[in-house]
């Protein structure tokens, strides 16, 4: 841990400024090959930030990093379910507090009716994408941690609403994580109980495209949330099939795309119970 701390201060000596250092060093883990280095070093990373935010406690450049790669870990590498809870509910409180210090008017209008939510979204612009989205995402790996709770769940068409305006203005936003994380939404109901799977698809269509096919991820997700919802498995297998197939290396894509081949060696090797 010594020594990554020590990695850690060189770069942030050799950065421009302090301020490029959560974006230089979020770019280098997310091109790197090794899932199994970034797990370990990753800790080392989220005390860094903690330490930053507790520095410039309401300044963006280091909440919005902080709550990125809370969440990420929660939804990635986190030991067990209370651990998850734990980092995906700091992701949370991060992404909040840059929403609030941001856009006040958008922050309270979270706590009251979806129509008042809308209303504070038609007075952004595209300018405000990365914290709008950044909540979005955080407050859905939130609810993802925390199924079991039907409060939580109760908060998932606010979480859309957030979705749906960024994708307004951006449809390819992220490299399509914002059509995948839309597209797992709209999987969670089967549609005998009234969930819209058909929706789901266009979404995980959208994301493929979005990336060119690059985001494997979006094709992994496809055929566990839509495919299995479905009993597709011809399109699950094919799915994953064409993963395990491509290049991992992509451009701030790499460190997902490898995982995204660890999770589908797993699903199509599960196939035949499964279907």
């Amino acid at each position: 841990m010594t020594r990554l701390l020590t990695i850690f201060a060189i770069l942030a000596i050799q950065a421009c400024s302090i301020g490029n250092l959560p974006t230089n060093l979020s770019r280098s883990m997310m091109n790197q090959e090794d899932p199994e280095l970034v797990r370990t070093a990753a800790p080392a990373y989220l005390l860094m930030l903690d330490a930053l935010v507790a520095t410039y406690p309401d300044d963006e450049t280091f909440l919005i990093p902080a709550a990125k790669l809370y969440g990420a870990y929660a939804g990635v590498f986190s030991n067990d379910k209370e651990q998850t809870q734990r980092m995906a509910g700091r992701a949370k409180g991060y992404a909040h507090h840059a929403l609030c210090e941001s856009e006040e008017n958008l922050c309270n209008a979270l706590e009251k009716r979806v129509e008042d939510i809308e209303i504070e979204l038609a007075e952004l612009d595209e300018d405000e994408i990365i914290i709008v989205y950044t909540y979005a995402s955080s407050w859905a790996s939130w609810i993802q941690a925390n199924t079991s709770d039907w409060n939580a769940i109760a908060q998932l068409p606010k979480v859309k609403i957030l979705f749906n305006w960024v994708l307004k203005y951006d449809p390819d936003y992220d490299n399509g994580t914002a059509q995948i994380y839309m597209g797992v939404l709209e999987s969670q109901i089967p549609p005998s109980l009234g969930g819209r799977p058909d929706l789901a698809k266009a979404h995980f269509d959208n994301a493929i495209s979005a990336s060119d096919g690059k985001n494997l991820m979006a094709k992994v997700l496809y055929a566990q949330q839509y495919a299995r919802l479905m009993f597709e498995q011809e399109l699950h297998d094919r799915l994953l099939t064409e993963v395990l197939a491509a290049d991992a290396k992509a451009e701030g894509l790499t460190l997902i795309n490898h995982l995204a081949k660890q999770q589908a060696k797993v699903l199509l090797a599960s196939s035949a119970d499964y279907f």
